[in-house]
């Protein structure tokens, strides 16, 4: 075949056969067809978009570029769970404990934070000693021991989607929905779960800002996953302000734990539960330990503890803190009505919670602390943020993206109009 051949067939709005999909994605992988050949077939894509039968098919030659993981040794079913990414999105931290300890086996392959979008992996690195980096025989060990391991992805998992995954970010094709969909199941089923349920996060702090656009996503995903026999369904959740309290790192730990406790923020907690009892449900355990319970008796936080130190961080050590905070104080008496998602990621990134390019650092205890969330009764003078740098310069720029992200009105203003915390369920 020649490239050129199947990028016309999209331009022109033709369907693409499953002969041209995987040669075109085979072709790319191993450099035969150049990067600006695939970015103009990423951006026929864009335009053009691809029917079931197509992306199915992305997807699988995706798969088909690199390994696929087997569980099947391990003594329970596996199910793990995906976030479209947001802001304050701690949840993996508290779930897969959770899920663990009421009997799934749960392989969580994360990845780090980029822009305003926190990283399950940089949140876990803020604990001294833990390790992102663990071999597929350090993953089966640490399954067998605790039930649950959260770690970075091999270069050899679905490495078509890694090559392309970089082109769209510099191609301006990043919003199309086929790629974006076939970039999250192909790795997530080369993982070899046998089980998936999808966060789609919806509002200014998620990829997806609209609703509609949320739910095609959602239900592309979710075909993908029956196409290929993994059982998967997706929650459409809110993002219109931060989960939780906490937004960096070391804060997100800190909140995590208090969930694992039984106690944090209510979102985050029904959050974690719901979405427990939904990959339990998905890995057919349905009539296995509530995880309110184990929320309440400790034994999620004693799969943590034991994950935690499995992947050899120590549990007990104190978290790093930023060196300089400073309070952004409630401007009047009333109900805060807004606290908008994306306002509050952005200023925590550029306190350096997050990076601009995937090899900087992050600081550790950089973050956001919100003393208030939308509905609070805020009083004038009292702190409604507190904002954590290493570097007390960070905070002017930080401030400056909190411009127009906080509304306070009257009191007995009424009920802020936002997204219910979970907003649909598709399967």
């Amino acid at each position: 075949m020649e490239a050129i051949e199947v990028i016309l067939a999209k331009r022109d709005g033709g369907r693409l056969s499953g002969e041209q999909i995987d040669w075109v994605v085979d072709a790319y992988t191993r450099g035969a067809v150049a990067d600006e050949q695939m970015s103009a077939l990423a951006m026929a894509i864009l335009l053009r978009g691809m029917d079931r039968q197509e992306i199915s098919a992305w997807t699988a030659a995706m798969i088909r570029s690199g390994e696929r993981m087997d569980w099947s040794v391990l003594d329970r079913p596996t199910t793990d769970k995906h976030s479209t990414g947001g802001v304050g999105d701690k949840i993996t931290l508290p779930l897969a404990p959770l899920v663990a300890a009421c009997g799934a086996a749960v392989p969580q392959l994360s990845g780090r934070g980029l822009g305003h979008t926190g990283g399950t992996l940089d949140k876990l690195e803020s604990i001294p000693g833990w390790r992102a980096s663990l071999s597929t025989a350090e993953m089966l060990d640490v399954l067998r021991g605790t039930g649950a391991v959260i770690c970075a992805a091999g270069s050899g998992l679905a490495p078509a989607d890694g090559k392309l995954y970089a082109l769209r970010d510099v191609t301006g094709t990043v919003e199309s929905i086929p790629l974006i969909a076939s970039s999250i199941m192909s790795k997530k089923i080369a993982e070899g779960t046998g089980a998936l349920v999808l966060d789609v996060k919806v509002g200014s702090g998620a990829f997806m800002k609209t609703l509609a656009d949320a739910r095609e996503l959602a239900e592309t995903m979710v075909a993908i996953g029956s196409d290929h026999k993994v059982k998967t369904i997706a929650l459409l959740t809110a993002m219109d302000r931060p989960l939780g309290r906490a937004v960096g790192n070391a804060v997100e730990v800190t909140e995590s734990v208090e969930v694992l406790a039984g106690g944090g923020p209510s979102d985050v907690a029904e959050l974690t539960i719901t979405l427990a009892r939904e990959m339990l449900s998905a890995a057919g355990l349905s009539a296995a330990k509530d995880p309110a319970d184990a929320l309440k008796d400790g034994s999620a936080m004693d799969v943590w503890r034991r994950m935690i130190s499995a992947q050899g961080g120590d549990p007990d050590a104190a978290l790093p803190v930023a060196n300089e905070s400073y309070q952004l104080k409630a401007p009047k008496t009333g109900t805060l009505t807004r606290l908008d998602a994306l306002g509050v990621g952005v200023a925590a990134w550029r306190l350096g919670a997050g990076r601009v390019r995937k090899e900087d650092p992050v600081s550790f205890g950089a973050g956001v602390v919100c003393h208030a969330k939308p509905g609070d009764e805020v009083v004038e003078g009292e702190p409604l943020l507190t904002l954590y740098a290493d570097d007390a310069t960070r905070f002017k720029r930080a401030l400056e993206s909190l411009d127009g992200a906080i509304e306070v009105t009257s009191p007995g203003a009424g009920a802020p109009d936002l997204f219910p915390l979970i907003i649909d369920r598709i399967a």
